[in-house]
């Protein structure tokens, strides 16, 4: 069965990974892009959503620019947001456009006619969470047009990545995780706990490549340009690329097991980001989220080249 779905994103790296295998995946019905900024500002994460789905393909499924900002922080972005947009040799450049719609807006549009046809859809939320906090603070009642928001987000054992206490998708914009945190919409939680056990290597990368299209040649691109692999800490080759998991969950949970836990955020203070995970129910609070653990690393990077290589058989 066919699984309706928004994408919410920064792009990013992983953020392309992750569209790209969306694309590709006919169980996955992608009824927009909507863009929030983050890992770059939000002209640069529009124009690299425009060209992640124009290279897919994919030039019907619109996308939305949302809030260029958190709500109450100051601007934090990604590690190589001083770059702007991908370069062209990188991800070729399109004429793709955004819609004129604000992704707020088509949110609360599109969750509410969901919510009207008893047909909710599915949030894959792989960036600061600000237009999801917005469209539910304004609009309370689009959350019954949700059916769950599956977020690439969170660090509990494992630390943070852009800071050493948080992960940065909340990190970006903790007071946007905590009211999402907070909405009673069933949550599924890709936590970098999770995300840092799936390392692609160079046999995945020349696959992608090889196989892949032109999204294959972007990735490995994309790869080459910005080294994610950190031996002193993963103790081995190889880099994570923690969006993609969020779309794999959709397309094979049965590659990650998980807990449910209550989560929450620290949205104020030197370690604002920080997240916790209540596994254990020490809190007078029931679980909000079902959090990941553990991921089948072949497994997932099988389901990766495979999904991938359809772009390859497209051109055959």
């Amino acid at each position: 069965m066919t699984q309706r779905i928004i994408i919410d994103t920064d792009p990013g790296v992983d953020d392309a990974i992750a569209l790209w295998l969306a694309l590709a995946s006919p169980e996955l019905d992608v009824l927009g892009v909507t863009v929030v900024a983050g890992n770059v500002a939000l002209k640069d994460a529009v124009q690299n959503a425009c060209k992640i789905v124009a290279l897919s393909g994919k030039t019907a499924t619109p996308v939305f620019a949302g809030a260029p900002g958190p709500l109450v922080r100051e601007q934090v972005y990604g590690k190589y947001a001083h770059i702007g947009a991908f370069r062209n040799e990188l991800v070729p450049d399109c004429e793709l456009q955004p819609q004129a719609e604000h992704a707020v807006d088509f949110l609360v549009r599109t969750l509410r006619k969901a919510a009207g046809d008893n047909d909710p859809v599915t949030l894959c939320v792989i960036g600061p969470m600000t237009n999801i906090a917005l469209a539910l603070g304004m609009h309370p009642d689009v959350a019954r047009g949700i059916k769950q928001i599956v977020t690439m987000s969170c660090a509990f054992t494992a630390l943070g990545h852009r800071v050493p206490w948080a992960e940065f998708n909340v990190y970006a914009d903790p007071h946007a995780a905590e009211k999402v945190f907070n909405s009673g919409v069933p949550l599924v939680i890709m936590p970098l706990d999770m995300t840092f056990q799936a390392l692609i290597g160079t046999d995945d990368i020349d696959a992608l490549k090889q196989d892949g299209g032109l999204p294959g040649q972007a990735i490995a691109a994309l790869l080459g340009a910005f080294d994610r692999s950190d031996l002193r800490r993963f103790g081995r080759d190889g880099g994570p690329v923690h969006d993609a998991t969020a779309i794999a969950w959709l397309l094979q949970p049965g590659l990650f097991d998980g807990l449910p836990a209550r989560v929450g955020a620290e949205i104020s203070g030197k370690t604002a980001g920080y997240t916790y995970a209540d596994f254990w129910q020490k809190l007078a609070t029931p679980p909000n989220a079902h959090v990941m653990q553990t991921v089948d690393e072949y497994g997932f990077f099988s389901l990766l080249r495979r999904v991938i290589s359809r772009y390859g058989t497209a051109l055959k």
